[in-house]
C-alpha cells in the first residue's frame, strides 16, 4: 500500500558526463536534496526549484523541470485541488504557504495605461530638467503660510504641522517584514539601504535587532497583536510607530512564526521562548472599536514623544470605512496592504481565497477620504505586490503618497519566490535563522543591490513624469485622469474612477 498519492512536483536532471562530481551542490541545497555517493544522488520530493544548485554548479549540468504527471482531464478538480486533498487527508493539518497568492485573478495594474503629453501640453526631459519625488508622510495642515529664508527663498513657518511628517527622498518604503521571518542580515541589508537612500524599512512584529540601533533615523517600528519586542525603549527608537491591525496576505488572522526559526537571538529580540512558535492573535485584546484604536495612538504617541503614528490594515470589502475612522482616529497614515501582498507562513485558503486587490482598496480610500474632507489628514502607504516602477507610478495616480515593497526586495536578494519560506530552510538565507544558510547574504552586497534597484524605479518615474508633463511626484497623486482602463469591466473601471481608453 502506497504511503502517499502526492508525487514530487519538481524532477532534478543531472548530466552526468559534465558533472565534476565536486558536491557543490549538496553544500549549497538548504532543502537537503542531494545525498552524495561518488556523485550527487537527487531526491526530488524535496525539491523547491529554487535554483540554488543551478546558480551555483559549476559545470551548469543541473536542469530543474516540473514534473509533468497527466491527470484525468476535469473541469472542477484541477491537479493542484486533488494534492490539496490528498495532502491534507495523510496530515490532518492546515496547510501552511508563504509569499503571495498565485492564483490567476486579475491583475488590475496591468490593465492600466498612463496617459502621456504631446503638443499643446508638452512633455518635460528628465535628464535634462529638475523632477521632485520627495514625498512627506503624515498628516498635512489646511493651509501653510511661509517665511522668506536666508538664502532669498522662502520656508515654512514653524508649527504649520508639517514639522512632525516622514521625509522620503523617493515615494517608496520597505514594508512590514519581521526578524524572524527573514534573517538578521536581510534586515540590515533593509535599514543600510534605507539610510542610503533616504527612505524607511519596517520592522514589521519581531522588534528591533541590536545591530539595527545606528540605523533608526530610517526606521519604523512595528506594534502587532503580539506586541513581540515591544518596549518603551523599541518605541522611542523608530522614526514612526505603525500598528498593525490587518496583513493582506492573510486578513483577520494573526501572526504566525514557526518555532524552528526562533533561535536565541530572535527570542530575545522577540522576548519570547526559544523554539516555540510565535502567533500572535487576531485581535489586538485592547481593540474593539475606532475609539479604542484612537486611545492606543494616542497612547504610542505620548509613549514616544509625539512620533507620527500609522496603523496598517489588509484590503477588505468595506476598507473605505475603516480607513475614515483610522484617519479620525488620530493616525497619520494609513497603510493598505492587498491580498497578493507577501507573507513568511500563512494558511494556504486564507491566502489565495481572502481580501481584494490593493487596486481597489486605493481608490476607494482615497475617494472616501475626498468625499469626507479629510484626505489632508492622513497619507496613504500601498503595498500587497508592488512589482516595477510602473506599478508605483500607477498606485499613486490612483491616489496612494507612497508605496511599500517587501517581495520586490527579498526577490533583488535572491528570492526565487519557491513559497517555501515557513519552512525556515531558503538556500539563499533570505527566510532563515540556520547560520550556514543565513551568512549567505552579505548585507553591504544586499543593501547595495537595494539600492540600485529603489534609485533604478525613481529613475523610471521621473521618466514616467516627464511623458506626463509634470515635474513633480505630487502632481501625479490622485489624478486618475492621467489613467485609462484597457480589458477592465465597467463596474471595475467606474470602481476605480477610470476612464476606458479612447474616452
Amino acid at each position: 500500500m502506497a504511503t502517499t498519492f502526492i508525487q514530487p512536483e519538481f524532477k532534478v536532471e543531472i548530466d552526468y558526463d559534465k558533472c565534476h562530481k565536486c558536491g557543490r551542490c549538496v553544500q549549497q541545497c538548504g532543502w537537503g536534496v542531494y545525498d552524495f555517493n561518488g556523485r550527487p544522488i537527487p531526491d526530488d520530493s524535496k525539491c523547491r526549484a529554487c535554483h540554488r544548485c543551478v546558480t551555483f554548479c559549476p559545470a551548469h549540468c543541473i536542469t530543474i523541470k516540473r514534473n509533468e504527471l497527466v491527470f484525468r482531464d476535469s473541469e472542477n478538480w484541477s491537479p493542484s485541488l486533488r494534492k490539496a486533498v490528498w495532502q491534507q487527508s495523510e496530515s490532518g493539518g492546515v496547510m501552511l504557504t508563504s509569499m503571495g497568492n498565485d492564483k490567476p485573478y486579475q491583475r488590475i495594474f496591468d490593465h492600466l495605461v498612463l496617459d502621456a503629453c504631446q503638443v499643446t501640453n508638452p512633455s518635460i526631459d528628465p535628464l535634462r530638467e529638475p523632477m521632485e519625488l520627495r514625498t512627506f508622510i503624515g498628516c498635512k495642515p489646511d493651509k501653510v503660510e511661509v517665511e522668506p529664508n536666508d538664502e532669498g527663498g522662502f520656508r515654512l513657518k514653524s508649527g504649520t504641522g508639517m514639522e512632525n511628517n516622514i521625509e522620503l527622498a523617493t515615494p517608496l518604503m520597505f514594508g512590514g517584514m519581521s526578524y524572524g521571518s527573514v534573517s538578521l542580515n536581510v534586515h540590515k541589508s533593509l535599514a543600510m539601504a534605507a539610510s542610503r537612500l533616504g527612505i524607511t524599512m519596517n520592522t514589521g512584529e519581531g522588534g528591533l535587532h541590536a545591530d539595527l540601533y545606528p540605523y533608526t533615523d530610517n526606521v519604523i517600528v512595528q506594534c502587532a497583536s503580539g506586541r513581540f519586542g515591544v518596549s518603551a525603549d523599541y518605541l522611542n527608537r523608530g522614526v514612526a510607530i505603525e500598528i498593525k491591525v490587518g496583513q493582506g496576505a492573510k486578513p483577520g488572522i494573526g501572526g504566525h512564526l514557526p518555532g524552528e526559526k526562533i533561535n536565541r537571538e530572535v527570542s530575545t529580540t522577540r522576548m519570547i521562548p526559544q523554539g516555540t512558535d510565535a502567533l500572535s492573535p487576531a485581535p489586538h485584546h485592547d481593540i474593539y472599536s475606532i475609539a479604542d484604536l484612537r486611545q492606543l495612538i494616542y497612547s504610542l504617541k505620548v509613549a514616544s514623544g509625539n512620533k507620527p503614528v500609522g496603523v496598517k490594515i489588509a484590503a477588505v470589502h468595506n476598507v473605505a470605512a475603516i480607513a475614515s475612522g483610522i484617519v479620525r482616529a488620530g493616525a497619520d497614515y494609513v497603510y493598505l496592504d492587498g491580498f497578493k501582498g507577501g507573507t513568511g507562513a500563512a494558511p494556504q485558503v486564507i491566502r489565495d481565497h481572502v481580501g481584494i486587490p490593493i487596486e481597489i482598496a486605493i481608490a476607494v480610500v482615497d475617494q472616501r477620504l475626498r468625499d469626507e474632507g479629510i484626505r489632508n489628514r492622513a497619507s496613504i502607504i500601498a503595498a500587497g505586490s508592488i512589482r516595477s516602477s510602473a506599478d508605483m507610478a500607477k498606485a499613486i495616480a490612483l491616489g496612494a503618497d507612497a508605496v511599500a515593497i517587501g517581495s520586490a526586495a527579498l526577490i533583488a536578494l535572491g528570492c526565487h519566490v519557491c513559497q517555501s519560506c515557513h519552512t525556515g530552510c531558503c538556500s539563499w538565507g533570505i527566510t532563515t535563522q540556520k547560520p550556514e544558510l543565513t551568512r549567505r547574504i552579505d548585507p553591504e552586497w544586499g543593501a547595495e543591490r537595494l539600492v540600485n534597484l529603489v534609485n533604478a524605479w525613481s529613475h523610471e518615474l521621473q521618466e514616467i513624469l516627464g511623458a506626463l508633463g509634470v515635474n513633480a511626484v505630487e502632481s501625479l497623486r490622485g489624478s486618475r485622469e492621467r489613467l485609462r482602463s484597457l480589458g477592465l469591466d465597467e463596474q471595475t473601471s467606474q470602481i476605480l474612477g477610470v476612464k476606458a481608453a479612447g474616452l
